[in-house]
Order: structure tokens, then C-alpha cells, then sequence
């Protein structure tokens, strides 16, 4: 039987005891693994274990498969009308508002984001996103084509059946609610993986949905290592869609597994190394809060963040004092506290991967003009930093770091900048900040990117699509592009009078 949950919460923002199972999620039912085995949740804030939660292996994503294509030839899929999935996706919303700060809280504690940010960003982010899509589940049509008198020629566009879905641990929550809600409103089944870092929330949606009244084995959640559960989905023969948000390097193991088991539809959301450039016609006031904002928003653990900080040579050092004292005045520390604007990574090995790229970028030759180094000395918290005297070569300008480090870099003029910006083997997003329209149009359209923001940053909206070029992913969230990864097209041909 599977372990349960209970925590007390006893803080300045959250105050309430939670408590619930922690087993894998299979047909409606917290059951534990098939082994019987558990993994540790472990606080980022001082390395303590939180909880163990039931491990999912290979076994249980067959068990979990079979539940999923139970319900879709029952339950769902095409024997539950767009208006039923649109009823249950919006009770589904209500009970995460109902229990909003809880969400937040729970993320807040494995994750070590800030429980404010949680309960104004991801929380309310992924209530909006099942909203949403809760309002496309009987509004996904095909089309009648033209084409003789004696013929009826239409477009049906079907659910696939049981698609898998892997999810980061950056926006556990925001990440669920981006998949499952395309993935339910076009009546697809589900088999997700969350990180085996940041479970949570996941475990806590599935009593949700449970008492929002979804039938069993329509979502199916399973905590495991991604070399167990998330190869397994990736390769499994049942399941014909796989959907995965992550580094680059494991959505290519995802594609690889997906072309040799079964050819499974694919859309994966990648890393990104994205370019905010400021030219010298910005408010430089608001230039600096964004570029804070954009790269050590979510502890710099966001694969869009603005990573790569291109200033114009007449701004440059004025814009360069003030981005310093800004960064100088972001709090690190306790999650939960109203006044904390950073909290730690989220874990022990995120933290090792991202002061080995500060340590390259010193040994490179880069200057830190602030931070660069840990913050305290219990958890995995780093201090904000900055490096300039960068050159196109080093680690840090080029690779994905994803943590509070940024670099900061001198251009001319608008063919430099462009050059430079577009100098990545990534394309998900990037920024511009000038007060002039045209010029700040003609650089959005210039930028390999999937998304472009001007004058603003990390700025996102379920209706709106959000994907990258290049290796930063295939395929689009949000929106109704998103609807396309999860209906599979029939063409119907009707004979109304030809005769051979």
C-alpha cells in the first residue's frame, strides 16, 4: 500500500497541514510500484528528504498503457462527446482553484521557487491553460472539401489514442496543465512521467482529478527515472504520441526511441540560449527590470530566460551599472518568504552543473562583475551573477547553462547584433527592447526564434503558441496549434451517385 503524504506547513506565506498518497497513478488508483521500491523528494533548501514517493518502472508503464486504452475504447476518446471532456476539464479548474495555495506550496517546496511566484505564475498559469483548452473540447471540427456533385468528401479529426507525455521539473504544474489540456480536450488518454525531482503537485492533481469525476485510466501519472518510465514511454509500441519538454539532449533519446519502436508522432519543447538586446534608444529603466527579470526569474531555470544580454555600445556601461545594482538587490533565500525574489536550485546536481559553468567561464577568462559564486552555506542556492569580457567561444555564451547567470555583451549596430544573436545552435526565443517600432519589427523578423518579445520578457499566454527553431524543439504548445500534436486527420470519401 502506498505511503501518504502529510506535511504541516508553518510559514509566512502558507499556513495548513496537506495530506495525501503518494503511490503511482494507474486507472484511477494510487497503487505502489511494481518492485515495491520508492524515491526520495528531497528539499532544495537544506538537502533533507521531504518524502518518498512509489517508484514507477517499465512494468508499471504496460500496466498504465493497458488502463489508457481501456478508457479510450470505453470511456473516452470518441465515446465521450467534446461537451463531457469540456464539463470535467472545467470542474478540474475549479478544484485547483479551490486548492490554489496548496499547489503553490507543494511547488514551492520541492521545486524552490518562491511560493509567491507559484501561487501568481505557475499556479494560476496552469488553471488558465486547462481553462482553455476545457473551451476547445467541442470545438475541434474538420472540414468538408469541395469536389463533385456526385461526392461527399469531409475531414474528421480524431483523437490518436494513448499518448505519453514526460515533463521537466522546472514548471512541474504549468508543464502538466500545457499537456494535458490539448491532450483531454482532443480525447486523447494519457500516460505522464513528472520529474522524479519535483512529484508533487503531479501526485496531488491526480486526486483531483479523480474527485472532478474523469473515468479511470484516462490520465495516468507515474513517478520514475527517466532511463526506466520515460525510455519505456518513449519506446512503447501502444503508445502512438509522445510529447516531452526538456534539454535538448534527451529529446534526442526520445526521438531516437520513438523512430525505432513505432514511429510515434513527436513534439518536443527544447533548451534555448535567448538573446535580449537592448539598444540604445531603450528606457533604460526598463530595460534593466526585464533583463533582470528575464534571466534570474525562476532562478535562471527557464529555457527561454535571457541568457545572452546584447547592449549597445552607447548604453552600455550605464546599462551595465544599473543591471548590477538591480541584481545586487534581488533577495535569495527562503522560498516562502514574501520578500525573496530567488530560492535555491533545485537540486544537488543542478547546483554542481551550474558553478562548474561559472568556474568555466572564470577559468575562460570572463569577468564576474557580480556573484559567481554560492549563497550560504546550507542548500543549493547561488548567488545572481553576471559576466562580461566574454568572447563567442566560451561555454557560457554558448551552452545552456540554466541557472542565474547571464552574460552581458557590447554590439554596434543592428547586422552585428543580429549576427550575434542568431550565432546558436538554439531558436526558442529572444527579446528586443527599443522605442523604435520599425526597428524593433524588422529585429523580431530577423531573429531565429520561435517566439520574439518586445520590450518585455517571459511573457506568455495560453492562446498564444510558444515553441522553438533550430534545436530548441519541433511542434507547438498553446493555443490552437497545440490541438494539431493530438487529432490524427481522416479523410472520408462518400459516393453519392457514380456508378461503375
Amino acid at each position: 500500500m502506498p505511503s501518504t503524504f502529510t506535511h504541516q506547513f508553518d510559514t509566512p506565506t502558507f499556513k495548513a497541514k496537506v495530506s495525501f498518497s503518494t503511490g503511482l497513478f494507474i486507472n484511477g488508483q494510487f497503487v505502489d510500484g511494481s518492485d515495491n521500491t520508492t524515491l526520495d523528494v528531497i528539499n532544495p533548501t537544506n538537502g533533507q528528504v521531504i518524502t518518498s514517493v512509489s517508484e514507477g518502472t517499465s512494468k508499471d508503464v504496460d500496466l498504465a498503457v493497458d488502463a489508457a486504452h481501456a478508457a479510450f475504447d470505453t470511456t473516452w476518446g470518441l465515446h465521450a462527446p467534446g461537451t463531457k471532456r469540456s464539463i470535467l476539464m472545467s470542474k478540474l479548474v475549479a478544484l485547483m482553484e479551490k486548492n490554489a495555495d496548496e499547489l503553490a506550496a507543494l511547488e514551492a517546496l520541492d521545486n524552490g521557487k518562491t511560493f509567491k511566484w507559484a501561487r501568481n505564475a505557475d499556479v494560476a498559469g496552469a488553471i488558465d491553460c486547462i481553462r482553455y483548452y476545457a473551451g476547445w473540447a467541442d470545438k475541434v471540427t474538420g472540414q468538408v472539401q469541395e469536389t463533385t456533385e456526385d461526392k461527399l468528401t469531409y475531414t474528421r479529426h480524431e483523437p490518436i489514442g494513448v499518448v505519453g507525455q514526460i515533463i521537466p521539473w522546472n514548471f512541474p504544474l504549468l508543464m502538466m496543465a500545457w499537456k494535458l489540456g490539448p491532450a483531454l480536450a482532443c480525447g486523447n488518454t494519457i500516460v505522464l512521467k513528472p520529474s522524479e525531482f519535483t512529484p508533487l503537485t503531479a501526485i496531488r492533481m491526480c486526486h483531483l482529478i479523480n474527485e472532478a469525476g474523469f473515468p479511470p485510466g484516462v490520465v495516468n501519472v507515474l513517478v520514475g527515472y527517466g532511463n526506466t518510465v520515460g525510455n519505456a514511454i518513449s519506446s512503447h509500441m501502444k503508445i502512438e504520441k509522445v510529447a516531452f519538454t526538456g534539454s535538448t539532449l534527451v529529446g534526442r533519446k526520445i526521438m531516437e526511441a520513438s523512430a525505432r519502436s513505432n514511429l510515434k508522432n513527436v513534439t518536443l519543447e527544447l533548451g534555448g540560449k535567448s538573446p535580449n538586446i537592448i539598444f540604445d534608444d531603450a528606457d533604460i529603466e526598463q530595460a534593466v527590470n526585464w533583463a533582470a527579470f528575464g534571466i534570474f526569474w525562476n532562478h535562471g531555470q527557464t529555457c527561454c530566460a535571457g541568457s545572452r544580454i546584447f547592449v549597445q555600445e552607447g548604453i552600455h556601461d550605464e546599462f551595465l551599472k544599473r543591471f548590477t545594482e538591480k541584481t545586487r538587490s534581488l533577495k535569495v533565500g527562503d522560498p516562502f518568504a514574501p520578500d525573496t525574489f530567488q530560492g535555491p536550485q533545485v537540486s544537488e546536481v543542478q547546483f554542481n552543473r551550474i558553478m562548474s559553468y561559472i568556474e568555466s567561464g572564470k577559468a575562460a577568462g570572463a569577468k564576474v562583475e557580480i556573484g559567481g559564486e554560492r549563497h550560504g552555506s546550507e542548500g543549493y542556492f547561488i548567488k545572481p551573477t553576471i559576466f562580461t569580457n566574454v568572447d563567442p567561444s566560451m561555454k557560457i555564451v554558448q551552452e545552456e547553462i540554466f541557472g542565474p547567470v547571464g552574460v552581458v555583451i557590447k554590439f554596434k549596430d543592428e547586422e552585428d547584433v543580429i549576427r550575434q544573436a542568431n550565432d546558436t545552435v538554439y531558436g526558442l526565443a529572444a527579446a528586443v527592447f527599443t522605442q523604435n517600432l520599425n526597428r524593433a519589427i524588422n529585429t523580431a523578423h530577423k531573429l531565429k526564434a520561435g517566439t520574439a518579445w518586445i520590450n518585455c520578457v517571459n511573457s506568455l499566454n495560453s492562446n498564444v503558441p510558444f515553441g522553438g527553431f533550430k534545436q530548441s524543439g519541433i511542434g507547438r504548445e498553446l493555443g490552437e496549434y497545440a490541438l494539431a500534436n493530438y487529432t490524427a486527420v481522416k479523410s472520408v470519401h462518400v459516393n453519392l451517385g457514380h456508378v461503375m
